[in-house]
This record gives C-alpha cells, structure tokens and sequence, in this order.
C-alpha cells in the first residue's frame, strides 16, 4: 500500500524508490490529475473561446436544484391536470333546469240545496265522510322511503318532508287560513318562483297563473272564521326519480274545515238568521300538488310547485275565488245560475269552472 504522498495509482515506474526523493511528495502521475476537480483548459480551447482557463465540474448542488426543479414542474402538471378532469368530469350535474311557472286551477264547488249546519263541530264530522279522518299533519302520511337509482335515503326523505312541510304551512296554519301572512310558504319554494307568487298575492287573478288560493287555502277574513281549528285531514304522498338528477312528489290530499259565518254587523238580518250564523258547517277542500326537487333544492329544503288544481265548496260558482275562498255556510244556498256566459273571442281571464257538490259529500244530519 503506498503512503500518504502516494499518487492514486502507485509509484510512477522509474521513480526513485523509498523516502529518500524529496520532491516525492510533489509528483503526479496520469490518473491524479484525471481525478483532480479542476482541469485546465488546452491552449487551442483557450484560443478558439474566452473562458476561464479551467474547467468547472458540475457540483452536487447543481445536480439536486436540477432534480428540484424537474419535480416542481412534474407537481405543477398533475395538479392542473386533476383540475382540468375535475371540471371536465363527466359524472358533474348539469346546469339546474329553470322552475316552470305553476300551473293552476281553483273550481268551485257549488252545493245542490241548503248547506247542513250543526252547533256541535263534533256532530258535523260525527256524520260526514270526515269522520274517520285524523286530525292536522297526522293526516299527511309519508310513504316507506326507499332509495332510487341516483338519490340515496336521505334525499329522498328530504323531498317528502319538504313536500309534507308546504302543504301543512299552505292548508293547516291557522293564521294562513285566516288570510294572515304568506311568507312561511314562500320560504319553502324556489326563489326562481317568487315573482309569480308575490304577484299572485298583490294582483290575484283568475287567469290559471295568478290566483293566491292555487298556492295555499285561505278565507275571506270579513265572512269565515274557524270553528275549530283540528282541520282534519287525508291524503297520499308518491315520488318518483324522473331522471338521475330530480326527484318529483305528487300529493293528493283532502282538507276538510269546520267554519262559522262572521258578523258583518248588518242592521237588517232575516228572521233566524242570528240562529244560522251560530251555527258551524263544514268547507272541503281537495288538493292535487306536483313538486320536483333538483338538488340544490333537496339542500335548501325547498322546492319548485309545478302544478296545483283545487276544488272546494260549498262555493257559489259566481264567487271571486283568486285571493280568497268565501264559503257559503248553514243554511245558505247557492244562487241559481252559473258563471255568466263566455265570450271565446274575448281575450284576458281564463274560462271559469264551476262544479257540484255531491250530497254524499256533506254531513247528513238534520238541522241540529
């Protein structure tokens, strides 16, 4: 093994060997000044370019700022690649479709002779086809919540409980029936809607579009009061996945009311007619809602009402029903005669519908 001053491939042959030359230590062969770090430049590259006169081995941090850089950009590159897919995804939900304007009709129920009355509520629903229903939400019954194919339990149960919740703020709420505030039910459907609703409720009309009373039940506050407020109440919920990215609910439900006329302060009443007003009679109203749900909706517990069609009586056929519902109540009668004729020609209002009301369809009871 060579000693200390030893170049890295031994003695150069015909040196002088041992200790003894003392300009040992200075002497290089071949391999040393191939591993040397520096290397001179030759005079013909030293002519041909000016630079430095030696030549700088790459070091090791060049070499790891090299690696650094090639992974930031590799980084740079997935990260705005797995933006891209995520915008790009083919499983994102569309755009939501824009709510339709609802759809609506209010036919009033005319009732055949005079409307039965009693001064027992109790006795009324006792002896009416109300008699077995349940009283209030209790009447609003969810059907088994299953799973679709694109809507888990949770949502599902999301739109019926929307849906249950509209039509007990819309048909149940006292201070609604009363003609009280509507705000309860606009905070549960699509604000896309709400223009059409406000308008319902400052310009009622009788045009398929803008009634208040094809949003919610409500009475003429100067003619009815409620004799009870237990309105009792039967119906069904469906839904259905009408495609992966809505769910749609249909209610069918009917509403039955205990009222009692108002007094009006009139000075001049008919003999027993004080006896009349303090008597309750029974108002049914029957309602078919259709609501959709996207899912901005199913998260904002809300929903979009697409279509509603109403029939309630005892009404007189030539009553203003688009802003309130005004009953006959016991002992009254329907004025002969139906809607006045129409003019197909004539442009504006839709065409007014009016119905009967089928005797089966009140108490049968006497005057009581």
């Amino acid at each position: 093994m060579g000693g200390p001053g030893d170049p890295p491939a031994g003695t150069p042959e015909g040196a002088a060997g041992g200790g003894e030359d003392e300009y040992r230590s200075v002497v290089f062969d071949e391999s040393f000044v191939r591993a040397a770090r520096l290397q001179e430049f030759s005079a013909q590259e030293r002519m041909d370019d000016h630079t430095r006169a030696v030549r700088r081995r790459p070091g090791l941090h060049r070499t790891l700022s090299r690696q650094l850089l090639i992974l930031v950009v590799l980084i740079a590159v997935a990260f705005g690649t797995a933006i891209y897919m995520g915008l790009r995804s083919p499983y994102q939900s569309p755009a939501a479709k824009r709510p339709e304007p609802l759809r609506m009709t209010v036919t009033p129920l005319a009732p055949t002779g005079r409307v039965p009355g009693s001064k027992s509520v109790s006795n009324l629903y006792a002896h009416s086809p109300a008699a077995e229903f349940r009283v209030g939400a209790g009447g609003i019954n969810l059907p088994p919540v299953r799973r679709t194919s694109h809507f888990s339990d949770s949502q599902v149960m999301g739109a019926l409980v929307t849906a249950k919740d509209y039509l007990v703020e819309s048909a149940l709420d006292p201070d609604v029936l009363a003609g009280g505030s509507p705000r309860d039910v606009r905070l549960l459907i699509d604000p896309q809607q709400y223009a059409q609703f406000d308008r319902s409720f400052a310009r009622p009309a009788a045009d398929g579009r803008h009634a208040a009373t094809g949003w919610l039940v409500r009475f003429d506050p100067a003619r009815a009061a409620l004799a009870d407020h237990r309105v009792r109440t039967e119906g069904t919920l469906r839904i259905v996945e009408s495609d992966k990215n809505t769910l749609e609910v249909t209610s069918d439900h009917t509403f039955v009311y205990a009222l009692r006329g108002v007094d009006r302060g009139d000075t001049r009443r008919a003999r027993g007619a004080d006896d009349e007003r303090a008597r309750a009679s029974l108002f049914t109203v029957r309602r078919e809602l259709h609501f959709r749900f996207d899912r901005d909706d199913l998260r904002m517990h809300r929903a979009e009402v697409l279509t509603s069609a109403t029939q309630a009586g005892p009404l007189a056929c030539a009553a203003e029903s688009a802003s309130h519902l005004r009953p006959l109540f016991a002992g009254e009668r329907a004025k002969t005669g139906g809607p006045a004729g129409t003019d197909p020609y004539a442009t504006g209002g839709a065409t007014p519908l009016c119905g009967s009301l089928a005797a089966s369809a009140q108490p049968s009871l006497s005057a009581s």
